[in-house]
């Protein structure tokens, strides 16, 4: 048993090296990261960092601009794709790989399954993106077997709603798209999309003209729910949609995945993932579900109907988190997250970037990366949860300036050709190393690869038990607005973390333990303690027994934007 941690990358960037790319860019002029470029010394350096699984995001083919005539891939219609390079998440073949990301693309499907065995002979878990709830409306697969028809195929088209449908329909109207979807600027030529009958959007669109803000690139996959009529479950007989889902889950598994980041799963019945998660786990059962999750009343409904074996923790820790780093927040509000989420916190995926969200080092959300450094500590020691980094994380990339499709939106494009110019200099043209890191990046990866090392390899931080502080510490020189404090321990070991999240002040603070604490580390009160500083800066203290702690704490001083992670031992 290990801490999950998780590395997330979009390979159309990573492996890309061109430095100069062009806003709105083609394949041609800004270039594309390859399967190939994830390389065994880049899977190394990664082992070595920490990571125990990547989440491989944008390999499913999905719909993109410019085809591949030789091969007969057809590019897409601009009025209905996001970016030249396209998103991720409107899938286009659910049993195909993106072939701008094979070096030979004939062979994608052989670079894909390459990469898979390399990543696996490193000693890394493989994670791929399932998609449920939507395809891209020019979806077409020509690389499914013949067991199960296409999406659509067999619908009646004449009616809005019916549990063998795989879409929903709006008879005898036409879809309506944006007057400008995006694209139109860029004088590229496309002819005319038109959907009659029209589908419901992925975003829950549920009428025949669209918005730019709608999900316009993709349709609703139909579960069964008569959205039309009270939302009514229609799930007898199996809706065609779950058995083509059981399909695609199997094809993946085949392929060697060891786990799925299921998209927005809120967004499909939890009747479904009752019915499809233990038929694969039957076959596949080391393979693991992460639910991609924004409803809190759903946490404990997911976990405890064995659907999911972590569910992301944005709506509480990650915004938590943000709102204490960013808006100075009062600190003790962690004690609410822990509290809130009794009982299924080692379940919980925590994190400060993934594509979805703010660049730590971006103008929209902190500027400097090293004040997250106290938020990515307790990410990763709060409890026995997985924890995830970004790709670039952590090396600072700030994700400045405009791409294309996207703007100057402090998030790295997954819409766009581009590049990802701080990571590019730890990549090195293929070398992934320092060489090319300032100082300062050097030593913000220095700290994400000793605190991610710490908590994979310290039991405490993957299967102990954790003790607040923040109620033993109610005394003038422990600002609960910027101090927290907590323990993580087993029978055998004891961590004490303190974190400052102030980012212009240090603080020299005096932290008391408890008897009580004490008591549930089995630690005797006679017993005399041993300091081991792990992260961060020494303690300075003069008492040394149990039963003087517990009368006058310890003293810790800890710099602006900072934790410290101590281990406790003793003797009698």
């Amino acid at each position: 048993m290990q801490k999950i941690i998780i590395y997330q990358i979009l390979v159309r960037l990573f492996g890309n090296k061109n430095t100069k790319c062009t806003i709105n860019g083609t394949r041609k002029q800004n270039g594309v990261g390859k399967f190939g470029d994830i390389s065994n010394i880049s899977l190394k350096e990664l082992k070595k960092f920490g990571v125990t699984h990547i989440w491989y995001t944008g390999v499913i083919e999905h719909m993109i601009a410019e085809g591949y005539k030789k091969l007969n891939i057809k590019g897409n219609n601009l009025n209905i794709i996001k970016g030249l390079a396209g998103s991720p998440y409107a899938i286009k073949d659910y049993y195909d790989v993106n072939p701008d990301l094979a070096k030979n693309p004939q062979k994608r499907m052989q670079e894909w399954e390459e990469l898979v065995k390399r990543t696996h002979a490193n000693g890394i878990k493989v994670i791929i993106d399932f998609v449920p709830n939507h395809v891209a409306r020019e979806y077409y697969s020509d690389n499914r077997s013949v067991e199960v028809n296409d999406f659509g195929v067999e619908d009646n088209t004449n009616q809005a709603f019916s549990n063998q449908n795989d879409f929903y329909y709006f008879p005898d109207n036409e879809l309506v798209l944006p007057l400008d979807p995006g694209t139109k600027h860029l004088n590229l030529k496309s002819d005319k999309y038109t959907e009659v009958p029209a589908k419901a959007t992925g975003n829950d669109k549920f009428s025949n003209i669209v918005n730019i803000n709608d999900w316009y690139e993709t349709v609703k996959l139909n579960y069964g729910i008569n959205y039309f009529h009270n939302n009514e479950k229609h799930f007898e007989p199996i809706p065609s949609v779950w058995r083509k889902m059981l399909h695609i889950l199997t094809f993946w598994c085949n392929k060697g995945i060891d786990g799925f980041r299921c998209d927005m799963v809120d967004m499909v019945p939890l009747e479904f993932w009752e019915w499809v998660v233990p038929q694969i786990k039957e076959k596949y059962p080391k393979v693991i579900f992460i639910a991609e999750t924004y409803k809190s009343e759903m946490f404990k409904k997911y976990i405890d109907a064995d659907c999911f074996d972590f569910l992301y923790d944005k709506i509480v820790t990650y915004e938590t988190l943000r709102n204490i780093l960013q808006h100075n927040e009062n600190a003790s509000t962690l004690s609410n997250c822990w509290k809130r989420l009794e009982g299924i916190n080692d379940k919980m995926l925590r994190f400060l970037e993934n594509h979805d969200e703010h660049r730590i080092a971006s103008s929209k959300f902190l500027n400097n990366p090293f004040h997250a450094v106290p938020g990515m500590i307790l990410a990763a020691t709060f409890h026995n949860n997985p924890v995830m980094i970004y790709f670039g994380q952590e090396v600072g990339e700030p994700a400045r300036g405009k791409s294309g499709f996207s703007g100057d939106d402090g998030k790295t494009t997954i819409y766009d050709y581009w590049h990802v110019p701080e990571h590019q200099k730890w990549m090195n043209k293929g070398k992934f190393n320092e060489n090319k890191l300032s100082d300062n990046q050097r030593k913000l990866r220095k700290f994400y690869g000793n605190l991610l090392q710490l908590s994979q390899s310290c039991d405490a931080f993957h299967k102990g038990a954790f003790y607040d502080l923040s109620w033993a510490n109610k005394h003038s020189s422990y600002d609960h607005s910027k101090i927290y404090s907590y323990f993580r321990y087993t029978d055998k070991k004891r961590y004490l973390i303190v974190l400052n999240f102030d980012k212009r002040n240090k603080q020299n603070i005096v932290v008391f333990i408890p008897e009580d604490a004490f008591r549930h580390m089995n630690v005797e009160l006679s017993s005399k303690l041993i300091f081991n500083t792990f992260l961060g800066k020494n303690l300075r203290h003069d008492r040394t027994s149990v039963k003087e702690i517990i009368e006058d704490g310890i003293r810790v001083e800890l710099p602006p934007h900072s934790g410290s992670i101590f281990e406790i031992n003793y003797r009698l």
